[in-house]
């Protein structure tokens, strides 16, 4: 009888997760016909210029990062020369971001780490990624989705927000919030779900004052249909 009902379980266990799935699909059909170009709002050219925005990006607006980007790796154009620069000297160029001085030393520890472990080549995998300095699990799969387009489930609070709100995950940590996706979102969908879930959260599933009326996936999303 134990047999059995452990088989049950199992059962169940798997027709919830393929209705999830199902839904998760639906979702990225939808989405996409909406954001054709979804994208990382950041502005970068390589891996390395992603990772160090995504470290730059917490807790400031990823306009202000765009900003100064230019200038910055003109002046710091690889990993050798943010390893190698004087911690003011850094300093002075993010001095426009918040928290400026405790990511400057980010910046420089990561940059020694990268070069010390990969020869200052950026990674492709999350697990080598937070290795680094400055790098949790959501700047490792921003680099390894938007730098080299590889499958990376990205939980920032636009995702996070979105993904509690649709019921495809209630989990309130990130880190558990990403396992979950992965296990229900299509392998070769990733990057593509994050991505429109992030445009999606910045124009109409907003923090505050969702517009639900204008959502195309309203009649998906449990919190639509509480009101």
């Amino acid at each position: 009888m134990a047999k059995r009902k452990s088989e049950g379980t199992r059962s169940q266990s798997d027709r919830d997760l393929e209705k999830l799935r199902s839904k998760a699909i639906e979702i990225v059909h939808r989405l996409e016909k909406v954001y054709p170009k979804a994208r990382l709002e950041l502005e970068y050219e390589s891996p390395f210029e992603l990772l160090v925005e995504a470290i730059l990006a917490a807790q400031e607006s990823d306009k202000v990062v765009n900003r100064l980007r230019q200038e910055l790796f003109k002046k710091f154009p690889d990993p050798h020369s943010i390893a190698k620069a004087p911690l003011e000297e850094i300093e002075e160029a993010i001095k426009s971001i918040n928290f400026y001085r405790r990511k400057a030393k980010l910046l420089k520890e990561c940059c020694e780490k990268l070069i010390e472990l990969f020869n200052g080549e950026v990674p492709k995998s999350v697990e080598e990624l937070i290795k680094l300095p400055g790098v949790g699990r959501k700047t490792a799969n921003m680099v390894v989705g938007g730098g080299y387009n590889l499958p990376a489930i990205i939980v920032d609070r636009h995702v996070h927000r979105v993904t509690q709100r649709i019921g495809l995950s209630k989990q309130s940590n990130p880190d558990k919030m990403e396992m979950e996706l992965r296990e229900i979102v299509p392998e070769e969908l990733w990057t593509k779900f994050s991505m429109l879930l992030l445009n999606h959260g910045k124009q109409v599933c907003k923090a505050k004052n969702p517009k639900c009326s204008e959502c195309v996936i309203s009649d998906l999303c449990e919190y639509a249909q509480k009101g």
